[in-house]
């Protein structure tokens, strides 16, 4: 394996086919980012010597999250493995087996890291027309995740599942800690109502809730009206939550095997706990892009799949690297402004629009591309006959040949700019892989975290939207900030 990729072999079960080989992992091509490639924008390679500063640091991060996991806010790096797999994927089946087979539709009301991951997962493991199939050719509902509050998208929806298989063949699967996020509330209250209205008395058998299983306000209800709940795990934090119920249940109810998901992220997480540099995946991507986004300028960190199925995965990506690493101060209370901005691209579309500034813009970005190496699908070769002499070389070629050749030209012509690029590569698109992407990136935010000197699992900044929406909402506590918000966007002279 060369100097500068980082990948292993590892044995996967295929629950397919009942079988064990050996199945390649997740590599990452980091050639582009070293001066090399990229003349003085990228780091030179013995800033990565396995006996320098950077690599002993790391070696200490390491030690330091191997004390600290299972802990605190790092209890999700155990959803994967132990006592909190055992305890959450045999509650998660049986309730699958109990709604799946009546179920039309799912509709899970979400938002953040309560949505995010969930649609990620149904995106890359589930076709592109999965919705538009039959039941009998899903063999699961039709999944729909209210990400927001946006009454022309709720209405439709709900329209959509009354036609379509109706209400009481509807899951309405609710995500919510506390239960009190007002945008997650209000969709619940409008369909508990609803559904009592329509479904009458046996109303909660359609409602299965994923909440705090011992305090908080839609645990209250929970136990009131006697709803069906699965656990958001202590001391897991949403961007981190997709490995658990949150993400698993409408998963499972989807037929994405959620064993293999959580194989993949313990065998990530096995690698990922390596205290040598160069055989640890989400040190070195975290090494990398903080290394390029605090010395080198380049605070931009784009991701750009070459697979339509992955792009949704950079949403989920989005959310994670930017609520926690942008934080105003560092762990001793020091301004800082630290953080990066993640930018979400898709091969080859935005070759044709983003691009051309990636390349000739500011060279003020790190780009990591997504490579499949095979999509487990064949149309067929381009046919020949055409007669059209400036299109013959496409004859005899295929879409996952020209998909690549785009991708690799790509990362050339961003090498030739000096910008830049890593490449993540996934030998195919199934749970294993996706399960060890979700896990590569999530150790790679907590090594960046440290690297940074900052709390990557608070998200101080969005609370004061929160009270402000409270205010303006009527919540009795929260005057004051109707007041403020009032005041502080007062209509002024300065408007057309």
């Amino acid at each position: 394996m060369p100097a500068d990729s980082i990948g292993l072999y590892t044995p996967r079960h295929d629950r397919d086919e009942k079988s064990m080989y050996p199945s390649p992992m997740l590599t990452i091509n980091y050639a582009n980012c070293l001066s090399a490639r990229v003349g003085s924008h990228g780091l030179d390679s013995d800033h990565l010597d396995p006996a320098g500063d950077l690599a002993r640091g790391v070696a200490s991060l390491t030690q330091k999250l191997a004390s600290t996991r299972g802990t605190g806010w790092e209890r999700w790096r155990e959803l994967a493995r132990g006592e909190m797999r055992k305890a959450h994927v045999p509650a998660i089946k049986e309730l699958v087996a109990t709604h799946k087979p009546s179920a039309s539709n799912l509709v899970v009301l979400g938002i953040g890291g309560s949505a995010l991951g969930n649609i990620a997962l149904h995106s890359a493991l589930r076709p592109p027309t999965w919705n538009l199939l039959s039941d009998e050719q899903r063999g699961g509902p039709r999944l729909f995740v209210l990400d927001n509050v946006d009454p022309v998208n709720v209405g439709a929806v709900l329209d959509f599942c009354k036609h379509n298989g109706g209400y009481d063949r509807t899951i309405f699967n609710v995500i919510s800690k506390s239960g009190e996020t007002a945008e997650t509330a209000s969709q619940f209250m409008i369909i508990r109502d609803l559904l009592k209205r329509e479904l009458g008395d046996g109303y909660a058998r359609n409602i299965v809730a994923i909440t705090d299983p011992e305090k908080g306000t839609m645990r209250q209800i929970c136990d009131a009206e006697g709803f069906v709940t699965l656990p958001v795990p202590e001391g897991v934090g949403g961007r981190f939550s997709v490995l658990s119920p949150v993400g698993l249940f409408s998963a499972a109810m989807c037929g994405i095997d959620i064993d293999a998901l959580l194989e993949g992220a313990n065998a990530m997480d096995e690698r990922c706990s390596n205290e040598e540099l160069a055989k640890n995946p989400a040190a070195m991507l975290a090494a990398l892009l903080v290394e390029l986004g605090t010395k080198k300028g380049k605070p931009n960190h784009v991701l750009m799949p070459y697979a339509n199925s992955l792009y949704l995965l950079a949403d989920w990506y989005r959310q994670l690297w930017a609520e926690s690493l942008g934080k105003q101060k560092d762990l001793s209370g020091e301004e800082v402004f630290a953080g990066f901005t993640p930018i979400k691209a898709l091969g080859t579309t935005d070759q044709h629009s983003q691009v051309q500034l990636y390349r000739e813009g500011p060279n003020d970005k790190v780009l990591g591309l997504i490579e499949v190496e095979d999509f487990g699908t064949d149309k067929g070769a381009i046919p020949s006959g055409l007669g059209v002499e400036n299109l013959n070389y496409l004859e005899g070629k295929t879409l996952e040949e020209l998909m690549n050749a785009e991708k690799r030209a790509t990362e050339f012509a961003l090498n030739e700019s000096h910008r830049p690029n890593f490449t993540i590569r996934f030998p195919r698109v199934d749970a294993h892989h996706v399960g060890e992407f979700i896990m590569l990136w999530q150790i790679a935010t907590s090594y960046a975290g440290l690297m940074l000197n900052i709390d990557a699992y608070d998200q101080p900044a969005v609370e004061l939207g929160k009270r402000a929406t409270f205010g303006l909402m009527g919540r009795a506590g929260f005057e004051e900030f109707k007041t403020k918000v009032d005041e502080g966007l007062a209509e002024t002279e300065h408007q057309l």
